[in-house]
């Protein structure tokens, strides 16, 4: 957990998220919330419906973010077939924002792909992040910026061994073969991106939601938080950990 000392003050208006990175774009990977679809740890736990709301606010606070990007928004959702979908989460907010849909294969198949797509259209520096990260700030896209000065790869890994945040100014090397989903990808990743010739930096660690334990930490990481999107999640957990006690929250 992150002290206060390191935290950016936030005001009640969302700050643009401004990076020394030229023309920076912000990668959001993303699935269409829906019963049934992703978050399934959560949903064994609390519930389909439960864990379709949560999701749906982590997506809101993801969308947040690349509401304020300085620069190029990317929107990635999971299948071709929503694009309209994707399109239609930034009408006429951002005027550097594009759709490109992830291709098939495992996350790590897709990133390539993705990576591709978007480095063959001119964009050079890329920060990647999901939907499950609400915790991050201004301050953590600053220190990414600051260490992308200096490194060609950053990561910011997460208390469970994943990755909350992932930037590179060089293509990815292949990553279909990495542990995804496993307490193991982190350090495989960093591992990988040496193993390429890459220079590597590791940020201090994030967090993010994937069972009904992280809404816990989500609802104290957030206990100041002003921004909408996030004042918004952390009363929606609020509400499920204080009805915690029943095997499945009910709405």
């Amino acid at each position: 957990m992150r002290e206060p000392h390191e935290r950016l003050m936030q005001s009640v208006a969302a700050e643009s998220i401004t990076t020394d990175m030229i023309e920076a774009a912000l990668v959001l990977v993303c699935k269409r919330p829906g019963l049934g679809i992703g978050k399934q740890r959560l949903a064994a736990s609390l519930g389909r419906m439960a864990a379709s709301r949560v999701a749906e606010a982590l997506l809101a606070c993801a969308l947040e973010d690349t509401h304020v990007w300085s620069g190029p928004v990317v929107i990635a959702p999971a299948h071709a077939g929503d694009y309209a979908w994707a399109e239609a989460l930034l009408p006429g907010v951002h005027p550097k924002t594009r759709v490109e849909p992830q291709s098939a294969g495992n996350l790590g198949q897709r990133l390539n792909i993705l990576d591709r797509k978007l480095r063959a259209a001119g964009l050079e520096e890329l920060v990647y992040i999901g939907s499950d990260a609400p915790a991050l700030e201004a301050a953590d896209y600053a220190a990414a910026s600051e260490a992308m000065e200096y490194h060609d790869t950053v990561l910011m890994p997460s208390l469970d061994g994943g990755v909350v945040l992932m930037a590179s100014r060089k293509h990815w090397p292949p990553l279909g073969g990495l542990p995804w989903s496993t307490p193991h990808l982190g350090i495989a990743l960093a591992d990988c991106c040496h193993d390429a010739g890459q220079s590597v930096s590791t940020l201090t660690h994030g967090f993010d939601v994937d069972e009904a334990d992280d809404l816990v930490r989500l609802i104290t990481s957030l206990s100041h938080d002003r921004r909408p999107a996030r004042r918004a999640l952390h009363e929606l957990a609020s509400h499920i950990v204080q009805l915690g006690e029943t095997d499945h929250v009910q709405f």
